[in-house]
């Protein structure tokens, strides 16, 4: 179930459409390539699924041009690095993925399915993505990247566990016949692209060697990296942080696997000796493709004049193969002026070999354009004066051609813009460029719109757990065009080196910040609209029946580069009042306020509304955005609307309200308890030992924070102590590192792939409805399990000792019945609470069930009699 409203917009920094790789390596990768013309697709369903061996050994080891499709962006898994959850980690894990493809060489595809959360079959996630919908999505792919090999990460069984692993390896299958079938996919269902063939379909098979057809050594060392293949591929994976998948670097041997399950090439060859058999991956493929005789001698020139560069090629002093390479880019492009179809990045419009025909130019273009700049000693910047640009507003920014070469380059023209992929060509007055020199052009950029990303610019799908497609004529094509290709900034050169004219295209715009302990960084320019409004939180929680008496900071920012005067309403649900609805604000160029709103009243139960809108300049302004900065990512940017959601719960606190706090991993629940009206203080884990807790009614351990955090585990007595002395442990739910002897007061036992239940809905058994943790502040229900979202609980205990009381029994569908979400264990004068319900979950997203729930746990000690208990 989604986490945020559809309302909400999330805006992901530019991709660098690829940081120039400079050098001996860039040049020798580049000219290693020139003669490579196959395409190869990997299909998995979420960051991190790729087999990142194979697909480096392809990209890197081989110079064969391969892409990952990732069926989500990963939204509904947890994060190690931070709070965000939701769309912001899809956020951060779109980056990271984006990441680890700059290191190891490969493309990058993602279908609209949003990722609702762990599932267990097939079948409960077409519950939540419209099957029809994502193959469409998995044959446009296909289609527009039109790969000779297809290889699916997952088998589509059962064994692969997770119910996206498993529709990501039946939709892979499915779509390698589907993508040929224009009955069933016409062209107007996938963007106007037409039938693909893919020649193979493979299945990995990295963790079932003894089904694998095909062995491939990835320990092999690239002779321009230095590094094996398996070293880049664990630097690539490394990138995923938010996941904790920092991995050491192997060398030696090592082999990697795959099964060649399907073919479409007669007859197919098993066992093999390589996925290329009976495939051609040279310029030879396209002997039959008709074009007209100046490109078609053109194309039988390319073996030769590749050749000719290998003859001279030399990295250290690479001179003498600027020529010959100046020869090749011309023929390319000669090539490309006999086919009819546009450069969009998917050769729309054509078909069968000349669309595999354009494709492979345009990488091979692509290759032989960076060696080409590289031999030549020549360079192209984008520079701005600064990170943001306020929607309809212009920025300058100056395109520098450095010529560190040895013979003179033309800077014959250039262009900027923002967002569309179809840029305007290259213009000004020629500019000599003699060696050991530069030539500068300054030109406009202008926005016409923010830099919000594809895939949320239209919401979700109804009824579904996927995204809208984008409609726009900026976005449209971006579906597939690779996300590693779409960018909020444009560059492109004409150049002429060693007599020849060529365009290159280039990006993002930056803006260069030198930072005192990192150096130099280089931050992408984005567009944003000229006034952002923020509040602190999206949801709050407030008790029915006491007073609401709260401050609401509004930051108001300015991206304009003139003075703005800003008038700001605020409207409030009905119960509430402010000291002023009306405030007035003068921000200078680039400034900003803060302005504050002092609210108070009752609310009845239920969810309310407090928002604001600015107007300015004749535009009105309901939205905002909040930073969001890791150092192995690019900036990005969140946009929320200037709304703050209360849920106003009718909810009871323990008798000591007050308790610590030990933060956890994804942890947003403290926040959310002080809303409530708790009195939180934060406790480091390098404090647990020394504290004086005796003050606390509770201790509350945040979820996963016992392997986040070494120094609990040397503590964790410490709190079975706190405990036998009368005071109330909440331990928020862990994996495997909960059945460590010590942790926990008594053991328990979690399953290899530990249960859990990933239905939101699924019915709730209350083991004893007269247990004192289900009566006291607040009498919990059934009803307390309505409205929650992606799940029940997770990591639950499969066996637990008998000194813990059992409150509830739930499962998923079709599974046995598990007792231990929620473990009670008396221990001296106090209680003992391990949680496994996803409260982590439901307190964030402001659900009232889990807050009078997590309140109940804070009062597990006992603290009242079965006469003061609410009856059911």
């Amino acid at each position: 179930m989604r986490l945020v409203a559809a309302t909400i917009l999330v805006l992901a920094a530019p991709r660098l459409l690829s940081a120039q790789e400079r050098g001996a390596v860039a040049l020798g990768e580049a000219v290693a390539g020139l003669d490579v013309t196959g395409r190869v697709l990997m299909i998995g369903a979420h960051p991190d699924d790729e087999d990142t061996q194979l697909l480096t050994w392809l990209a890197r080891g081989k110079n064969v041009e391969t892409a990952y499709l990732s069926l989500t962006r990963g939204d509904g898994g947890q994060n190690l690095i931070g709070n965000e959850l939701g769309p912001l980690l899809g956020m951060i894990r779109t980056e990271e993925l984006l990441a680890a493809r700059r290191l190891d060489g490969g493309r990058q595809f993602f279908t609209r399915a949003y990722d609702f959360g762990f599932s267990k079959t097939a079948e409960e996630t077409y519950t939540h993505w419209a099957k029809d919908s994502i193959l469409r999505d998995v044959v446009t792919v296909v289609r527009a990247f039109r790969p000779q090999i297809i290889v699916a990460v997952f088998s589509g069984t059962p064994r692969d566990g997770h119910g996206h692993h498993q529709v990501s390896g039946l939709l892979a299958r499915e779509a390698f016949d589907a993508a040929a079938d224009t009955v069933r996919f016409p062209r107007t269902a996938t963007g106007g692209l037409g039938a693909w063939s893919a020649a193979k379909f493979y299945r990995a098979q990295r963790f079932n060697p003894a089904e694998a057809t095909l062995s491939f050594n990835v320990g092999e060392l690239s002779p321009f990296r230095g590094m094996t293949y398996a070293e880049i591929a664990s630097e690539s994976r490394s990138q995923h942080l938010s996941q904790g998948f920092g991995a050491l670097q192997r060398r030696g041997t090592s082999l990697d696997y795959v099964k060649l399950e399907a073919s479409h090439v007669s007859p197919p060859i098993v066992p093999e000796k390589s996925m290329f058999e009976t495939l051609g991956m040279g310029w030879g493929r396209f002997d039959n493709a008709v074009l007209p005789a100046d490109a078609r001698a053109a194309l039988n020139a390319l073996p030769d004049a590749v050749a000719a560069v290998r003859r001279v090629e030399n990295l250290a002093e690479p001179a003498p193969m600027v020529a010959p390479l100046a020869r090749v880019v011309g023929l390319l492009a000669r090539v490309r002026a006999g086919l009819t179809c546009p450069r969009d990045g998917v050769a729309s419009g054509c078909f069968g070999v000349e669309g595999d025909l354009a494709l492979a130019l345009e990488t091979v273009e692509r290759r032989a354009q960076r060696a080409l700049l590289s031999a030549a000693g020549v360079q192209v910047e984008a520079t701005a004066p600064r990170e943001l640009l306020a929607v309809r507003d212009t920025l300058p920014v100056t395109v520098t051609v450095y010529n560190l070469g040895k013979s003179d380059v033309v800077l014959e023209g250039a262009s900027v813009w923002m967002q569309n992929v179809y840029g305007r060509p290259p213009a000004g007055t020629p500019t000599t460029i003699v060696p050991d020199s530069a030539g500068r052009m300054t030109l406009p950029l202008v926005s016409e719109w923010a830099s919000v990303p594809w895939w949320l610019e239209n919401g979700f799908q109804k009824g579904t757990d996927m995204f809208n497609p984008p409609t726009s004529g900026l976005t449209a094509h971006n579906t597939v065009i690779g996300e590693d290709r779409v960018a909020n900034t444009h560059v492109r050169t004409a150049l002429r080196i060693a007599g020849v004219s060529f365009v290159y295209d280039d990006g993002p715009v930056v803006y260069r910040v030198a930072d005192p302990a990192r150096g130099e960084l280089r931050r992408p320019v984005a567009s944003v609209p000229a006034i952002s409004l923020t509040f602190e939180d999206e949801v709050e929680y407030a008790r029915v029946g006491t007073a609401l008496d709260r401050e609401y900071a509004l930051h108001v920012t300015s991206a304009a580069s003139t003075p703005r005067g800003v008038t700001i309403d605020l409207s409030l649900p009905k119960g509430l009042t402010a000291d002023s609805v009306v405030r007035h604000v003068a921000l200078e160029p680039f400034g900003s306020a803060t302005v504050v709103f002092k609210v108070k009243g009752l609310l009845p139960a239920g969810r309310h509304f407090l928002g604001v809108a600015a107007k300015s300049n004749g535009e009105t302004f309901m939205a905002g955005w909040k930073p969001i900065t890791y150092a192995h990512i690019r900036p990005l940017r969140y946009y929320q609307m200037a709304t703050v959601q209360i849920e106003a719960v009718d909810a009871q606190l323990p008798r000591n309200p007050q308790i610590a706090y030990i933060k956890g991993v994804s942890d947003n629940v403290a926040a959310m308890l002080h809303q409530l009206g708790i009195k939180v203080t934060m406790l480091s884990p390098d404090l647990l030992a020394t504290a004086d807790l005796s003050r606390y009614g509770a201790v509350v351990v945040g979820p996963r924070a016992f392997a986040a955090t070494p120094q609990l585990v040397a503590s964790a007595r410490r709190l079975v102590d706190y405990a036998r002395n009368g005071g109330t442990v909440v331990v928020q739910y862990g994996q495997q590192e909960m059945q460590t002897p010590g942790i926990l007061p008594y053991p328990i036992t979690l399953a290899r792939v530990a249960e859990r239940v990933t239905d939101e809905k699924a019915p709730v058994t209350f083991l004893d409805p007269h247990a004192r943790v289900l009566g006291f502040p607040n009498r919990i229900t059934q009803k307390d399990f309505d409205g929650w979202v992606q799940e029940r609980a997770t990591y639950m205990p499969t066996t637990a000792d008998p000194h813990y009381q059992r409150l509830f029994e739930m499962h998923d569908p079709g599974e046995p019945p598990n007792q231990n979400a929620v473990l009670v264990a008396p221990i001296g004068k106090g209680a003992y609470v391990y949680n496994t319900l996803a409260l982590f979950r439901q307190l964030p997203a402001g659900v009232p069930g889990g807050a009078r729930i997590f309140l109940n746990l804070l009062a597990a000690t006992g603290e009242t009699t079965a006469t003061e208990m609410p009856q059911p």
